[in-house]
């Protein structure tokens, strides 16, 4: 300011189509040169509407993906961790596991409820019951009937993998 001896230490844009050159204010101007500036003066509300979405993505053109001939490459598509797919993967990984053909037919169905493989220990039953049984109980669920059903399926393929692993050793000694 012209009759000011201060110092001017504050920098403040010369307007908003310049926004890189600046005018240099000492503190008590450059408040009031602030309060009086505004970016949108003079601008239609069609004009500030724009404003504001070409500022949403950084002044930079923006488009769906896929459009104006961009393509997703296939490197993009591929997912080696199945982070993207993981539900889906997991559910293929126990179909298969319970598909193994060294599992006795009648303890597929009850493998792949609990999402285990075949040949199986004791602890390892145990540990995936107990996450299961956590997981889908009625009351983790707020007494969601699905959840209860699923807790019934568990129960009935523990019970029939409990009673087949703990045979299996008997079998064997005699």
């Amino acid at each position: 300011m012209p009759s000011c001896g201060a110092q001017g230490e504050y920098r403040a844009p010369k307007s908003r189509d310049a926004l890189t050159e600046y005018w240099w204010f000492c503190l008590e101007h450059v408040r009031a040169y602030n309060a009086s500036w505004d970016f949108y003066k003079g601008m239609s509300p069609i004009e500030i509407e724009a404003s504001t979405r070409a500022d949403t993505a950084w002044q930079r053109p923006t488009w769906p993906l896929g459009s104006l001939g961009a393509r997703i490459d296939a490197d993009m598509d591929r997912d080696p961790l199945h982070v993207l797919n993981a539900a889906r993967h997991r559910a293929q990984q126990r179909e298969q596991r319970a598909r193994a053909p060294d599992a006795p037919a009648e303890m597929r169905e009850p493998l792949a409820a609990l999402g285990l493989g075949w040949p199986l220990t004791m602890d390892e039953l145990k540990t995936r019951y107990k996450q299961l049984a956590k997981k889908h109980h009625p009351d983790a669920n707020n007494g969601d009937r699905d959840a209860e059903e699923r807790l019934k399926t568990i129960n009935l393929a523990y019970a029939a993998l409990r009673n087949r692993l703990s045979a299996a050793p008997m079998a064997a000694a005699g």
